[in-house]
């Protein structure tokens, strides 16, 4: 592909990015698009074959880079402290989501949608994000118990990473922090780290010994 070609497909995907953040994706015509641009609409189908097409591109631009990034820390378990590389991946993560903020939060929208695309999505990119996230989760308890299951250290993990960038505009106008700026990075990622610090101790054998009962939660 020539540099101009190049150009003209980055120019179309961050136009598309910017109004399917801002319209929502059925909001967002190939017009609106190429106006943002500054393009013909006919590059639209040459390049992506349409919006849909277009659409996948934007979601490509974002996990094929995000998994890459768990993936190297993953193979360097083999040779460094676990617990570092996971630590370094969380960091890695939460950077790459601020410099493309408005990607990740159109992308996590994007994914709680019921849709054929968001289906796919779960089905490849974030199953591999689930193993990426257990084999680290995995090497850093190693043979003991955590305080919580694995699952839910994950699950919890993929909300606190997600949250800042998807509720950024509450977090804006509430708590006048912003995420895409480095001190909340910095600050939020050392609070990440403290919680997984708890979620991964090994459980000593009699942890539940003299916990109390949960409460019943009543139901209106």
């Amino acid at each position: 592909m020539s540099g101009q070609a190049g150009i003209a497909k980055q120019s179309i995907i961050e136009a598309a990015i910017e109004l399917f953040t801002t319209k929502g994706f059925k909001g967002t015509t190939i017009r609106d698009i190429a106006g943002r641009a500054r393009l013909n609409s006919a590059n639209i189908s040459y390049y992506f074959q349409g919006k849909q097409g277009l659409l996948e591109a934007c979601l490509v631009s974002f996990f094929e880079p995000y998994l890459t990034l768990l993936e190297k820390e993953n193979k360097k378990v083999a040779w460094e402290d676990p617990e570092i590389c996971f630590h370094r991946a969380i960091r890695k993560i939460l950077v790459f989501q601020s410099d493309h903020h408005l990607l990740t939060r159109f992308v996590w929208r994007e994914i709680t949608i019921d849709s054929q695309i968001s289906r796919e999505i779960i089905s490849s990119y974030l199953m591999k994000e689930r193993y990426y996230f257990k084999e680290l989760t995995s090497a850093v308890i190693g043979e003991h118990h955590s305080a919580l299951p694995v699952s839910m250290i994950i699950i919890q993990l993929k909300g606190m990473l997600s949250t800042p960038f998807l509720n950024s505009h509450y977090i804006s106008e509430v708590w006048g922090m912003h995420p895409k700026e480095p001190y909340f990075i910095e600050k939020y990622y050392e609070s990440i780290i403290d919680w997984l610090q708890e979620a991964l101790k090994v459980q000593k054998s009699d942890m539940h010994a003299d916990r109390p009962p949960a409460p019943a939660i009543k139901t209106v």
